[in-house]
């Protein structure tokens, strides 16, 4: 009572009536603010996660994909973070963060309560109740790992509140690495391990004081301060921070001004996912549908494939090496696109290509940015080029101002990059015609290459898998197995004549390719020079159902119609279909299934699936070895003669249809068989003679020499291309019924 006479001094004539009612109103009003306060915190409490969940919590992790050799190949993420240890962050780092984010982090038990207050102050003060500033990292890191970023005063509250549970709960070491390793750095980075791989090509730990200043700083506003598009702001900010570590005696004066005048020196590491964009495509769409979305973006899982990153890389030069040949060989078109049409600009357009790696070897489209009389200037990323006489000359035409308009967008060839920001190309031609590959190892059914395309980021259609296209002579080789089967000798004679068959009660009078016949010739002659008249001979002479039942047991799940068009490849199949199929004949008779993913582990290292290959016997040792010696002599005198420059045992079969709308050519050596097809994606010729030893046999040729010049692969020179089953062991193979030796004799 006397403290209440001294604070309130008229009190003392009052009388003690008075003085009591005071008193209890004041003791009201502290217990409606107590339960006031004690309500608030209930309601903001209520939706906050339990410690158990914050001691469970992994953050979201990249999902990493890797070939036979273990190389990265690809990636999948919502957010691209790479988790590391408090000792992976260097001290210039620590200091870094903790002198521009939270002084007095090593102190406070969550919050600081002074900076809360200023801060709730100027909230209340300020229309619209916007949150201020004063966050802790142990506030910032409660917000990022639970909390909307909403900055209300509501938020602040729960963030306060979970900080404080954070902070019992956790060492500050370990609030601090989860914080490193959680928070956003822009360009879809979070964390500062994967920060210093992204901005700078680095680890953390390797880090200089204005690397690890300019990190630091990215926190406040990654898009705002991004220093790949506000390269000002973000350097301005980096000796922000700079000014910040001298301010609390973390640098000397001398360390301050050189790192401040040092440049950001940005060593970008954007992701290289471009080697087998189609391959790595076809993995996802499995992964997503066994695993589920959000695991395969945010699990971390490690996916073990059966990519053989080299021979990819073989593979996608030689596609576009051969659509190149082929381009050149039908003259330029020209019909070139023009941006300034569409409402861009020469300045700020971007092609789809530039966000990939520019690399030597690759073909990239280019933008025209000035025509001069002798030469053109383009610009592709952030190179540029000139086009002359030299670099045209293919075409024709002497002088390129006669082909080009600024803001055209060209096809060239990079030859070579310079480090001042200059490349020499040379002109190219991209009219829409595509190609695709696919090569499988014979012994496991690994797919080792896979180019479903010109260019993923133009088209992600794969058609080394999703399309459907008429097989030509490729098919012949199971009108033959079928008539191997029912015992016929590769030096059997067949009459090459002219003959009119009865196809479905329709007159049916094929051709050859030649519009010649040779009259009486051995089978191995016939398919060796792919004659069409006793294709169609043996197709009558076995039936189209054996024909037919023949190829769905070696792997063809394509609807074949029974008729004999089809003997000569009037069927739609895919190059999938047809390269693994063709993989029964090197391995003695046997199928084995093909196979992307070896092997996927869950972040922690736990297997969650290991495949082996699935393999079944459908036809006998003695079809298969003789299909394989009637399928070398389509490279040793036939069709695929070019092919013998690789000196190396090999065989296939070419696939030419009519009109030239698709080539094909399907061949293998003793380990490895690759399709190849090139076409329109619509019906559409390719041009005369533009038959599969002609368009797609380079192709082949050009990746085989990949195959074969591999050391790994020197002995197959010498051995036979037949499959010796003892490499079979630890297959799961099911033995199926050997062929009916019955036929029918008629076609149906």
């Amino acid at each position: 009572m006397n403290f209440l006479y001294t604070v309130f001094p008229a009190l003392r004539g009052a009388g003690k009536k008075l003085a009591g009612r005071i008193v209890f109103g004041l003791l009201v009003l502290t217990a409606a603010m107590i339960g006031t306060l004690g309500g608030l915190l209930i309601v903001y409490s209520t939706d906050l996660p339990q410690i158990s969940e914050l001691q469970r919590y992994r953050p979201s992790t990249v999902t990493e994909l890797y070939d036979d050799q273990g190389r990265r190949i690809g990636s999948f993420a919502l957010q691209r973070r790479v988790l590391a240890s408090y000792s992976d962050f260097p001290p210039v780092l620590r200091n870094a963060i903790i002198s521009t984010e939270d002084k007095s982090f090593q102190d406070h038990w969550g919050i600081n309560f002074w900076r809360v207050m200023g801060a709730t102050y100027r909230d209340i003060m300020s229309p619209g109740s916007r949150a201020q500033g004063a966050s802790t990292l142990t506030m910032q890191l409660s917000r990022n790992l639970f909390l909307s970023p909403e900055r209300h005063f509501s938020r602040k509250v729960q963030e306060a509140m979970l900080a404080i549970q954070i902070e019992r709960h956790f060492t500050k070491q370990q609030i601090f690495t989860m914080y490193c390793n959680q928070i956003a750095l822009g360009h879809g980075v979070y964390g500062f391990e994967a920060g210093a791989q992204f901005y700078f090509g680095k680890h953390a730990k390797e880090l200089t004081l204005e690397e690890a200043a300019l990190l630091a700083g990215l926190p406040k506003g990654p898009a705002y301060y991004s220093p790949i598009n506000y390269p000002e702001r973000a350097l301005r900010r980096r000796n922000l921070v700079i000014n910040s570590l001298l301010e609390d005696g973390k640098i000397t004066t001398e360390e301050a001004g050189i790192a401040k005048t040092t440049p950001l020196g940005l060593n970008l590491q954007r992701p290289d996912e471009s080697a087998a964009p189609y391959f790595v495509e076809e993995v996802r769409r499995y992964l997503e549908k066994k695993y589920g979305t959000s695991e395969v973006h945010e699990g971390g899982l490690r996916v073990y494939t059966s990519l053989d990153l080299d021979l990819q890389k073989a593979a996608n030069q030689a596609v576009l090496d051969g659509l190149a040949a082929y381009e050149r060989r039908h003259g330029w078109q020209g019909h070139l696109k023009n941006i300034l049409g569409t409402g861009e600009t020469l300045e700020k357009y971007r092609h789809v290509d530039w966000d990939q790696p520019i690399t030597v070897g690759g073909y990239v489209h280019a933008l025209v940015a000035d025509v001069g009389l002798q030469f053109t200037k383009v610009k592709l990323g952030r190179y540029t080029a000139s086009l002359g006489p030299t670099e045209i000359a293919w075409t024709g035409r002497k002088l390129p101002k006669t082909m080009f308009a600024p803001g055209d967008i060209v096809y060239v060839k990079v030859l070579a990059l310079e480090n001042d920001g200059t490349a020499k190309v040379v002109l190219e031609q991209d009219s829409g015609a595509q190609g695709a590959l696919l090569a499988i190892d014979n012994a496991t059914g690994d797919v080792k290459a896979m180019v479903g395309g010109r260019d993923f980021y133009e088209s992600k259609f794969n058609r080394a898998i999703q399309a459907q296209r008429q097989a030509g002579s490729s098919f012949k080789p199971y009108v033959y197995t079928a008539a191997v089967d029912q015992g016929a000798e590769p030096d059997d004679i067949i009459v090459d004549e002219p003959t009119t068959f009865n196809s479905g009660g329709t007159a049916y009078m094929p051709h050859n390719f030649d519009h010649k016949f040779e009259g009486s010739i051995t089978l191995r002659h016939a398919i060796a020079e792919s004659r069409n008249i006793p294709a169609v001979k043996l197709a009558q002479r076995v039936g189209m159902h054996n024909v037919a039942g023949t190829a769905k047991k070696f792997g063809i799940t394509s609807p074949i119609q029974l008729y004999l068009p089809v003997a000569l490849g009037a069927a739609d199949l895919t190059l999938y279909e047809q390269t693994s199929a063709f993989a029964v004949f090197p391995n003695d008779g046997l199928r084995i299934e093909p196979r992307y993913i070896r092997k996927v582990t869950d972040y922690e290292g736990h297997v969650l699936e290991e495949d082996f290959a699935d393999a079944k016997d459908v036809t006998s040792t003695r079809t298969a070895r003789i299909m394989v010696s009637l399928l070398e002599g389509v490279v040793q005198s036939g069709t695929a003669r070019a092919a013998l420059k690789l000196k190396h045992p090999l065989a296939g079969k070419t696939g030419t249809t009519n009109d030239y709308t698709d080539a094909w050519f399907v061949g293998f050596s003793p380990s490895i068989t690759c399709g190849v097809w090139v076409g329109f994606d619509e019906k559409r010729s390719l041009g005369p003679n533009e038959t599969g030893g002609h368009t797609a046999l380079p192709i082949w040729i050009n990746f085989m020499q990949a195959v074969v010049s591999d050391p790994a692969r020197k002995d197959e020179a010498f051995i036979p291309l037949t499959f010796d089953r003892s490499k079979a062991v630890g297959l799961k193979r099911a033995v199926v019924a050997p062929p009916d030796p019955r036929s029918d004799a008629e076609d149906h």
